[in-house]
């Protein structure tokens, strides 16, 4: 049987499909050259009408975000100018892979998207309740979010897909043992923690620039469900979380995060122990300890959901002056594919739905017309082009981000998975949980990939066992498997490991 070459969408081959054209090997800014990648993103982004690709079944309410420390030596961002500045902002909630009908105590991921109506603009993080992602190159997002959702034949979840997908990119590892654990259960939004996940740029008025992290704690603790508990919870009341929430804010017992920020310097970045742009990975708290910044309140519930809450638009390339991308491969795919994506299921006009125009900063742009266009061009419409004599808006290089000096090889750079790919995840298993929430990861591990194939499971406990022996022992036992074929699977290389198990 003859080899079939995978191709574009156009039948022109695929050389690689595992990395994007960056401009390094490990952090790297990638190139807007990589058509596959935008192909494949922007089809993806386009696969599901009308609600959203992912993060289809949230909730959210209205607040504010209010300065507790001033640390506007490293950023000059006007909303983090003082203490006791507050800026309205909008929240949405999510779940990530399930229908918007779905329950909401499902094992899932929780997106956290934070949308800050600033004097500058709209700035967004659009981040999740763990610090970490599954994967670090945004080209295997698609195929990622592809195996949390339905079969295509059978049109129901897939062990196997899910299973196979995780077994063959290692990276998963990290967040697919937090997936797993009771965190993948939140009891609801208000007692849930949120994190930027990505690291972004700060910098000042000099120029001067930093890596940054932001972490959400809630007030009220980080409170979880145990599988049975989301179980019971998910047939009585699916819509639990977003009931909660509703509620809370009706009867003034408003949700509260405290809010926080890592901060790194560009020379500690060059010399860090692992790449601190890999999203698959967190910062130690011991090297980069939490730095208070302010405090998250949401006090007013959406009047209407649908325009309030289901057309809110986020993106992380919502930036404004004093904060920046960073080279996380991931993020730098998200700064296309959030936006595009908008575009697709609101519209080119999306941003100017009421929800997603910017409330305190005034709109000079030459976009005009398309569809859905209601924007009051004024007294003077014209001109729609720059440059002109016409007395049009121009640019301010006063805001300009800093330079930065990149050493490029342009190249679809492949990660081969490391040992340092495992560290965190043993080091997760071994001193972050106690015995109760090993007990709960490997229980609620079994009760899932037990529906998958023999050897998938081998080679998903090989990667168990190498993050820690215990781990994938005791996951191997509760399928009944060879613990030393996956002992001795654990010791090859990925590429043997996957050679050896396939059927």
């Amino acid at each position: 049987m003859s080899k079939k070459v995978y191709t574009t969408n156009k039948g022109a081959p695929v050389t690689n499909d595992q990395a994007s054209i960056t401009t390094g090997k490990k952090e790297g800014y990638t190139m807007m050259e990589d058509s596959h990648l935008m192909e494949k993103l922007a089809h993806f982004g386009r696969e599901r009408i009308p609600e959203r690709v992912v993060h289809a079944k949230g909730a959210g309410a209205h607040g504010y975000f209010e300065v507790t420390n001033d640390l506007s030596k490293y950023t000059r961002a006007d909303f983090l100018s003082e203490v006791g500045k507050k800026t309205e902002v909008l929240v949405r909630f999510s779940t990530v892979g399930g229908e918007r009908g779905s329950a909401d105590s499902a094992r899932d991921p929780r997106g956290f998207a934070t949308k800050f109506y600033t004097e500058e603009g709209n700035y967004d993080i659009v981040g999740n309740n763990i610090p970490i992602f599954f994967i670090r190159d945004a080209i295997k997002f698609p195929d990622f979010i592809h195996t949390q959702k339905r079969h295509p034949t059978t049109n129901l979840p897939d062990a196997n897909m899910f299973w196979d997908f995780m077994s063959l990119t290692p990276e998963t590892l990290h967040q697919a043992t937090f997936l797993f654990t009771d965190r993948g259960t939140p009891q609801d939004y208000r007692h849930m923690d949120g994190f930027s996940s990505h690291t972004y740029l700060w910098y000042n008025e000099k120029e001067e620039f930093i890596w940054v992290k932001y972490h959400f704690k809630s007030t009220v603790g980080n409170e979880t469900l145990t599988a049975d508990e989301a179980t019971k919870i998910g047939g009585e009341n699916p819509n639990h979380a977003t009931e909660d929430l509703y509620l809370a804010i009706e009867e003034g017992n408003y949700p509260q995060w405290d809010v926080y920020v890592q901060l790194m310097t560009n020379d500690e970045a060059k010399e860090y122990k692992f790449d601190p742009f890999d999203v698959t990975k967190v910062w130690y708290h011991g090297d980069y300890p939490l730095i208070p910044l302010g405090k998250l309140v949401l006090n007013r519930n959406p009047v209407n959901y649908f325009n309030e809450i289901e057309q809110a638009a986020f993106a992380p390339s919502n930036f404004v002056p004093g904060i920046g991308p960073s080279p996380d491969k991931l993020l730098q795919g998200r700064l296309f594919s959030y936006e595009d994506t908008q575009r697709h299921r609101l519209g080119p006009n999306h941003h100017q739905i009421p929800v997603n125009r910017p409330k305190n900063a005034k709109i000079n742009t030459y976009q005009m017309d398309g569809p859905m266009n209601v924007d009051d061009t004024g007294e003077n419409p014209y001109p729609n082009y720059y440059p002109n004599t016409f007395g049009g808006a121009e640019p301010d290089e006063s805001f300009k981000l800093p330079e930065m000096e990149v050493q490029a090889v342009i190249d679809r750079h492949t990660r081969p998975t490391e040992d340092v790919d495992f560290v965190q995840t043993g080091e997760f298993y071994r001193r972050v949980l106690d015995d109760v929430n090993k007990d709960h990861l490997i229980s609620n591990i079994l009760g899932h990939i037990c529906d998958a194939n023999e050897n998938i499971q081998y080679r998903q406990c090989a990667l168990f066992y190498k993050a820690d022996p215990d781990y994938g022992t005791r996951i191997g036992e509760g399928l009944n498997l060879d613990i030393s074929k996956i002992k001795e699977l654990s010791e090859m290389s990925q590429e043997e490991r996957v050679k050896a198990t396939l059927k």
